[in-house]
């Protein structure tokens, strides 16, 4: 049988991203002069320590400010030519010993190793720490991400990053790792050669591989999490950082059949953990040769929020391919069936097949970051994987575990160096166990 795949209807937003206003410092930030930074800044020095972890998600505000204009990539040519030039941009502004820390060989097995759903106190990331540098380098970065995400990706990064400095402000965690992100550029900035963008931190892993000569980009492997569900930033506007990804999913739920759902419901949620090796497990479930064509669309559009986070033409291709095997993917789903967050315990699901792999999971537990009146376990709580089987990082590299994913402690620390250990979770009845996770 043959199926049409069309682009999903993504949801376009401006990049003023009015959701993380309430982060930005006390103050406008002034740049004037700020082009002339001193090349020979050093990763700790007074002006950089100075610059604390909250700055690097107003950055993500002030990068979209700033901008003369917002990215209008439709195609992935545009958006590897964009991100390239903004990389370069990011790169211009670092100290010789900071590019060094930035700039990987694009085979290194660092890019497989360095990402991960714990805390970066217990896997050491690949990069710098946006922390660690000064605002306009910061900015910078940001940049990079916002010439190499859709409005609806960056909007969705930038409420995960503003979650994390949320809870650094209120929460009760002394998880010191809340509010660190690190970027890595594993090869060149190139329209040509081959060369990937990394960045991430607690909630967050983004591996964004190109190669211009081929006209490719893959977002195989990412990480998406999110914590709290919802929360106000200080202008009083309410942010929701997975409202899409939620709305998309129970759009595909409702869009079934009672007895599709009952098959559904009646599978196995696999769930392969962020940042270590994975045999993409299958399970039972609904399979994608049960869906209609209507059906078949609305799971892509889920999919979409992982596979399509760029342009248009980057999102076609990747979705393409996932459905020209849909009919040999399954999907399992449980927990709730109605996307009201003020009951039960959240939602868990999968997608498994030749071509993607997805696995969305519920962690219950706030990982001590708990905050009065706000969800931070369930619904509030969300670690999820996408990969692509036959497509991790562009074929580039072999998954290997990262560091501490056994349970002990890597990176830059553990509990004995000021970090948490990662919190025990007991999965819902008929959901999977949860990975190691915080």
């Amino acid at each position: 049988m043959t199926h049409r795949t069309t682009a999903p209807v993504r949801r376009k937003r401006p990049r003023a991203l009015a959701a993380l206003s309430s982060l930005a410092l006390i103050g406008a930030l002034a740049f004037t002069g700020c082009a002339g930074t001193d090349a020979t800044t050093d990763l700790t020095s007074s002006t950089t320590s100075a610059t604390s972890s909250s700055t690097v998600a107003q950055a993500a505000t002030t990068s979209a400010a700033s901008s003369a204009s917002t990215s209008d990539a439709t195609t992935t040519a545009q958006t590897i030519e964009d991100t390239a030039t903004a990389a370069k941009a990011f790169l211009a502004t670092l100290s010789d010993e900071q590019r060094e820390a930035v700039l990987y060989d694009f085979d290194d097995d660092t890019k497989t190793t360095s990402w991960s759903n714990f805390p970066v106190t217990f896997v050491e990331r690949a990069g710098v720490n946006l922390a660690d540098l000064t605002e306009e380098q910061q900015v910078a970065a940001m940049e990079v991400l916002e010439a190499l995400l859709s409005d609806e990706a960056y909007q969705t990064v930038a409420g995960i990053i503003g979650g994390d400095q949320y809870l650094a402000d209120n929460s009760s965690s002394t998880e010191d790792s809340l509010g660190q992100y690190y970027i890595a550029f594993f090869g060149d900035p190139s329209t040509t050669d081959a060369w990937e963008v990394q960045f991430g931190g607690h909630h967050l892993g983004i591996n964004a591989t190109m190669t211009g000569a081929e006209d490719t980009l893959t977002f195989a492997p990412t990480h998406l999490g999110v914590q709290p569900a919802v929360y106000t930033n200080a202008d009083g506007d309410e942010v929701q950082p997975f409202d899409d990804i939620y709305t998309d999913a129970f759009a595909f739920f409702d869009g079934l059949t009672e007895e599709q759902q009952a098959t559904l419901t009646s599978g196995e949620v696999t769930m392969c953990a962020p940042g270590d090796t994975c045999d993409y497990p299958v399970g039972g479930g609904l399979t994608g040769a049960d869906l209609t064509e209507e059906q078949r669309q609305l799971l892509l559009d889920l999919i979409a929020n992982w596979a399509g986070m760029a342009d248009e033409q980057t999102t076609q291709t990747a979705l393409a391919e996932i459905e020209a095997t849909l009919d040999d993917t399954v999907i399992a789903w449980s927990g709730e069936a109605t996307y009201d967050m003020s009951t039960g315990d959240g939602i868990n699901f999968s997608v498994s097949g030749p071509d993607v792999y997805l696995a969305f999971q519920a962690q219950q537990g706030s990982a001590g970051a708990d905050v009065d009146g706000v969800t931070t376990s369930g619904w509030g709580h969300v670690h999820t994987i996408y990969r692509d089987p036959s497509n991790d990082y562009a074929g580039s590299a072999t998954q290997q575990a990262a560091t501490g994913m056994s349970g002990s402690p890597g990176g830059s620390g553990g509990p004995g160096d000021g970090g948490t250990s990662p919190a025990d979770s007991e999965a819902p009845e008929g959901a999977p166990a949860a990975p190691p996770a915080g």
